[in-house]
Formats: structure tokens, C-alpha cells, sequence
């Protein structure tokens, strides 16, 4: 019995020591200490208020909540920067009597990402995502609300994977 205790501690210490090079968000080890996030201007040909600060506060949130990297206002080791380029709705699918069946709203961001540690690591990429709905529903209240935060939840996620856990 005593000659299990060594070897379940080997195993402890290399299980352990791993979690140096990766942690529960899926990110390898990051340089930078600091981050920040420029305004993402809606310059869309259809503008639905608001959207551009919920979107810049959203990515805010998603790096807050998965790194240890803090927020800054300026000079940051890492910087978020872009704009909204689409917001469309469109019809997806038609019934019979030629009616629409379902639309789709889409929303596309183009993202500038700097990394002043790793100038490599530095991309200008569009990220785009969309949600279905009835055509007999109005995309306003309640069906827009959840139909932005599903879109955004998304787009934060790729452009997060995109610029911190390289997949």
C-alpha cells in the first residue's frame, strides 16, 4: 500500500502541472495583461437602435468572464476594434401561395484585433451569425431581445476563439 502513495502523487503532479499551458476557457497561456474594447459603430444600411452598444458590451463581458486580462479604456496589450457592417432581414422559406414561411435576421461584424505582445497574432476578419423566426412574428420586443442576444452570443464566442483560444 505504501508503494501506491508515490506513484499516485507522479501522477497528481503531472495532471496538475499540464493546467499551466491551458485553462478551462480552452485558452493557451496569454502575454498580455490588458485589454480593451473600442466602440463598434452600427454602419449598416438598416439601423436598429442600441445594437452597437449591446454588442460592445457583450464582448467586454465575454473576455471579462473567461480570461484574467483587465479592462482598459486605452493602450491596452490587446484591442477590439470594428464596426456592425449588416443588420438584414430576408425571407428564408415561402408557403405555397408564394408567402414567406420564416425569415432571418443577420448580423454581420467586421473585427480589427491587435495583439501589442504577438503582432503575428493580429487579423481584420468578418464574423457573422444569424436566427430564424415565423414570418407571422414581428421582430420587435421580446422576438428581437432574444434574437440579438442568441446572435451576439455567438459572434463574441468566434471572435473570442478567433483572437484568445486559436480555433
Amino acid at each position: 500500500m505504501k508503494k501506491i502513495y508515490p506513484f499516485l502523487f507522479l501522477i497528481l503532479l503531472f495532471t496538475t502541472n499540464s493546467c499551466n499551458v491551458y485553462n478551462f476557457t480552452g485558452t493557451g497561456k496569454i502575454d498580455a495583461k490588458t485589454f480593451q474594447v473600442s466602440f463598434f459603430p452600427n454602419n449598416s444600411e438598416l439601423i436598429e437602435p442600441g445594437i452597437d452598444r449591446t454588442f460592445y458590451l457583450e464582448l467586454q463581458d465575454l473576455i471579462q468572464n473567461q480570461t484574467n486580462l483587465n479592462l482598459v479604456k486605452t493602450g491596452g496589450d490587446l484591442a477590439y476594434e470594428g464596426e456592425i457592417i449588416d443588420y438584414r432581414i430576408s425571407p428564408m422559406t415561402a408557403t405555397a401561395d408564394q408567402q414567406a414561411a420564416q425569415n432571418r435576421l443577420t448580423i454581420r461584424v467586421n473585427v480589427r484585433f491587435s495583439n501589442r505582445k504577438k503582432e503575428t497574432d493580429n487579423f481584420e476578419k468578418t464574423f457573422d451569425f444569424y436566427y430564424d423566426y415565423p414570418a407571422a412574428q414581428q421582430l420587435h420586443g421580446e422576438t428581437l431581445n432574444k434574437a440579438i442576444k442568441e446572435i451576439f452570443e455567438r459572434i463574441t464566442q468566434d471572435i473570442f476563439n478567433e483572437s484568445l483560444a486559436k480555433w
